[in-house]
C-alpha cells in the first residue's frame, strides 16, 4: 500500500482464506476457512516496520498480525499461534529463549526446473565441487553478494552470531542471536526474505529447499531453546549447582511425547522428506543425547546458564513462527504434565519404535490428523485446515510422473 495509506492508519484487510492457501496457489474447502471467507485485518507490529535498503525506490516492509475484525488473533494465523503459546509460558512466570541455525543454498540461475541447481561460475571460472565445507577461501565470488547482506543485516538491526559455509555445494548457514521467540520468528523470516532479494540483485538464486540437491547434505533450521525466570532471568534447566532440573526433563519428554504428531509441522513439504530420509547429521527420530548430531534432540556442550535444547528436526523450509510455536508448545505440555524423557543416547544406536518419526508427508499427515493433542495445544480449525492446504499439495506432487519414474520403470515388464 502507499506510505501515505500506512501512515494514515488505513485498515489492510485480506480474506481468510489466504491463510490457508497452498503453495500452489489454491485453496481447500471454504468449511476450513468459514464459508462466507470474510476478512481479517492485518495489523502491523510497530517494532517490525522496515525500509528495504536494497530497493532502488523508497519502499518499506511490516509484519503484521493477521486479526478477526473483533480484534483478537486469527486461529489461522501461525504468527498468532506462536504469541499464544508465549503467553502460557508467561502465565506460569516463565519466558522462553531460542535461537535459529538456518541453511541455505546459493545457486546459479536455473531457468529450467528440470535440471538440477548449479552453484555460480567462480572467480577462478570454476563451479564449486563440494570440498569447501568451513573454507575461507572467496574462490567461489561471492564475496560482493555477502558484503550486501551483512549490510542490509545492519540496516534492517538483525544481529548475525556466526556465517559459516556449510557442508553441501555452495551451502552456508547462518546463526541468529538468541532472544524473544517472536523476535526469532520475525528475524528469520525477514532474513529469508532478505536473502532472496539481494541474490536477484546480484544475478543469483538463493534456495531455502530441504533437499534441493541429490547426494549433499541438506538444509536445516535447527531451533535452540531454554527458558528463564520472568524477572530474574534465571536458566532454569539448571539449579544453583549447575545440575540439570527437573523441569529440563519434563521439557525433553514434551519435545518427545510431540516430536512425531509434529513432524508435518516441522517439515512441511514432500522434499522436507528427502532430507530426513537421507539423514547426513539430519534426525529422523525423538531421541535425545548430549552433543550427539544424529539425535532429533540434542544438548550442546554448554555452561549450565547456557544449557539448552536443541531441536534438529525442523528443515529450512519450515514456518518458523509454526515451527518455533510447535517446539515450545511440546515442551510445555512435558512441563505442565511432568512428562519424563527417555534415557539419552550416546554413540552409534538404533531408533526405538516408539521414538522414530514419519519418513513422508503422507504418513505425517495422517499422523498430525489423529492427533489429539495438536488440536490440544493449536485447535482444531488450525489443524484441520493445515492438514487440508498440504494435502493438496501432496495430491500436486501425486499428479506429476518424476524422471526417476520413466528412467527406470519404463522398460520393466
Amino acid at each position: 500500500m502507499t506510505a501515505e495509506g500506512f501512515l494514515e492508519g488505513r485498515r489492510l484487510q485480506l480474506a481468510r482464506g489466504v491463510l490457508l492457501q497452498c503453495i500452489m496457489g489454491g485453496y481447500p474447502a471454504a468449511k476450513f476457512y468459514g464459508s462466507d471467507d470474510g476478512d481479517l485485518a492485518l495489523v502491523a507490529d510497530p517494532a517490525q516496520i522496515h525500509p528495504l535498503p536494497w530497493s532502488e525506490e523508497p519502499r518499506a516492509f511490516a509484519i503484521c498480525d493477521a486479526d478477526e475484525l473483533t480484534g483478537e488473533s486469527s486461529n489461522l494465523s501461525t504468527r498468532g499461534q506462536l504469541k499464544k503459546v508465549i503467553a502460557r509460558y508467561a502465565a506460569l512466570g516463565l519466558a522462553p529463549v531460542v535461537a535459529t541455525e538456518l541453511e541455505f543454498f546459493v545457486f546459479a540461475p536455473n531457468t529450467d526446473p528440470t535440471q538440477p541447481f548449479q552453484p555460480p561460475v567462480g572467480l577462478d571460472g570454476r563451479r564449486e565441487d563440494g570440498h569447501s565445507a568451513f573454507s575461507v577461501t572467496s574462490n567461489n565470488g561471492l564475496r560482493p553478494f555477502f558484503s550486501e547482506v551483512y549490510k542490509c543485516m545492519a540496516a534492517l538491526g538483525l544481529p548475525r552470531d556466526t556465517f559459516m559455509h556449510e557442508m553441501g555445494v555452495s551451502q552456508f548457514e547462518i546463526n541468529l542471536l538468541h532472544g524473544d521467540p517472536l523476535l526469532l520468528a520475525d528475524q528469520t523470516f525477514l532474513f529469508k526474505h532478505l536473502l532472496k532479494e539481494v541474490a536477484l540483485k546480484h544475478g543469483l538464486t538463493v534456495v531455502c529447499m530441504a533437499k534441493p540437491l541429490a547426494h549433499t547434505p541438506g538444509s536445516s533450521m535447527h531451533i535452540h531453546q531454554s527458558i528463564v525466570e520472568i524477572g530474574s532471568g534465571k536458566n532454569v534447566f539448571s539449579d544453583a549447582d549447575g545440575q540439570p532440573t527437573a523441569m529440563f526433563r519434563h521439557f525433553i519428554g514434551g519435545q518427545q511425547a510431540g516430536m512425531a504428531d509434529f513432524t508435518a509441522l516441522f517439515a512441511p513439504n514432500v522434499n522436507s522428506y528427502q532430507r530426513l530420509c537421507h539423514p547426513f547429521a539430519s534426525p529422523n527420530n525423538a531421541c535425545w543425547s548430549h552433543d550427539n548430531r544424529a539425535a532429533g534432540l540434542r544438548i550442546p556442550a554448554s555452561s549450565p546458564v547456557a544449557r539448552r535444547v536443541e531441536n534438529r528436526l525442523p528443515g529450512a523450509d519450515a514456518n518458523p513462527y509454526l515451527a518455533i510455536a510447535a517446539s515450545l508448545a511440546a515442551g510445555l505440555h512435558g512441563i505442565e504434565n511432568e512428562l519424563e524423557p527417555s534415557a539419552p543416547i550416546q554413540g552409534e544406536f538404533e531408533v526405538p519404535d516408539n521414538l522414530s518419526l514419519p519418513c513422508t508427508l503422507h504418513a505425517a499427515l495422517e499422523r498430525l490428523k489423529r492427533s489429539q493433542l495438536a488440536k490440544e495445544l493449536f485447535g482444531t480449525e488450525f489443524i484441520e485446515g493445515y492438514i487440508a492446504s498440504k494435502t493438496m499439495e501432496l495430491t500436486s506432487f501425486f499428479d506429476e510422473i518424476t524422471p526417476w519414474e520413466r528412467r527406470v520403470l519404463a522398460a520393466q515388464a
